[in-house]
């Protein structure tokens, strides 16, 4: 007994519209309330931001620079019952539980669906199947008669074919005989022919051939004589070059030093160190400049250590607003469209 295949019924809604899309949906909005209110139920202060004076001592000649602004000195407050930062720590934690739990939920609800389509997915395949076989059943019932058919409607044919070909056979013959007549006088006469022509052509192809020798040594002479010529024009046209290319890159060389030290210059006029910075901090940054001067980019390729004298280096190279570059397009894509620079408290390189 064949079990009998359910068909899937399409109910004419739009995906979203089905039960579990807004089971889905319900839940979402009750995790977001949920956290939502928890947020409001559990305020965290805010600490007092706290201003740092600092200066920068170099061996260069000290550069004037602006007095901060005196700083209100903030207003008392209460302390606080708990530590902002732990507070703080213990909402994410729970805000990263919360989206893990509904990761896992969404998670399990994709696997149910995907089994209740595969499940779909094999009745189908299994009524398709048996139809398939039906299709295939009938088809080759159909090829058997066919080919009886053909059998016959061939034998048929064959018999008619035989009787033609004998008649066919002895006419060919006669025209094969004829046929093979006429090929052979006119083989004769294409040979005679042939026989001539090659003379013929023998005699131009050696009037050709010593022509050709002729031209050949002229053309040989001539090779040489402009092959010399070539290869002195060619050594004085790399001389020229090689010249032109040191004197070229001499002056490229020269002009990356220049702009690299008005840089240099320019960052450490604009560095505001953060009180912990020492003299074994060091921070590599990576800046990618466009032709106009102005900052395409920035990044930190190997940190300090410390976050806040890398950030006070990244916002050195943010501060900027135009970077001096050459104009000579060659020499800026060279050594000005990507360099690093390292900052540390006693250098600038």
């Amino acid at each position: 007994m064949i079990d009998q295949q359910r068909e899937p019924i399409s109910t004419g809604q739009p995906a979203w519209k089905s039960p579990v899309a807004l089971s889905l949906l319900l839940h979402g909005l009750i995790v977001v309330v949920a956290l939502a209110g928890w947020r409001w139920t559990s305020p965290v202060e805010e600490p007092v931001p706290r201003s740092i004076s600092a200066r920068l001592i170099t061996s260069q000649p000290p550069v004037q620079q602006p007095e901060p602004a005196p700083v209100p000195e903030p207003e008392p407050e209460p302390e606080p019952e708990e530590d902002p930062k732990e507070a703080e720590a213990e909402r994410k934690a729970a805000e990263e539980r919360a989206r893990q739990e509904r990761e896992r939920e969404r998670q399990a609800e994709q696997e149910r669906q995907l089994a209740k389509e595969r499940e779909a997915q094999q009745r189908e395949a299994q009524a398709a199947k048996q139809k398939q076989e039906e299709q295939t059943r009938q088809k080759a019932d159909a090829e058997a008669k066919e080919r009886v058919r053909q059998k016959a409607e061939e034998e048929r044919k064959r018999q008619q074919a035989e009787e033609q070909r004998k008649q066919q056979e002895a006419a060919a013959k006669a025209a094969e005989e004829q046929r093979r007549k006429q090929e052979e006088a006119e083989r004769r006469r294409q040979q005679e022919a042939e026989a001539k022509r090659q003379a013929e052509a023998k005699r131009e192809a050696e009037a050709k051939r010593r022509e050709a020798e002729r031209r050949l040594r002229e053309q040989q002479l001539e090779a040489l004589a402009d092959s010399a010529r070539e290869s002195e024009e060619a050594a004085r046209r790399q001389a020229e070059a090689e010249a032109s290319a040191r004197a070229r890159n001499s002056q490229m060389l020269t002009d990356s030093q220049r702009y690299q030290a008005l840089i240099r210059e320019r960052l450490k006029n604009g560095w505001y160190m953060p009180s912990s910075a020492t003299g074994e901090l060091t921070a590599t940054l990576r800046i990618t400049l466009l032709p106009t001067g102005e900052l395409s980019s920035v990044e930190l390729v190997r940190g300090s250590g410390n976050t806040a004298f890398d950030n006070s280096a990244l916002s050195a190279v943010r501060g900027v607003n135009r970077y001096p570059v050459p104009s000579e397009r060659d020499t800026f894509e060279k050594y000005f469209r990507q360099f690093t620079i390292e900052f540390n408290p006693e250098r600038l390189r």
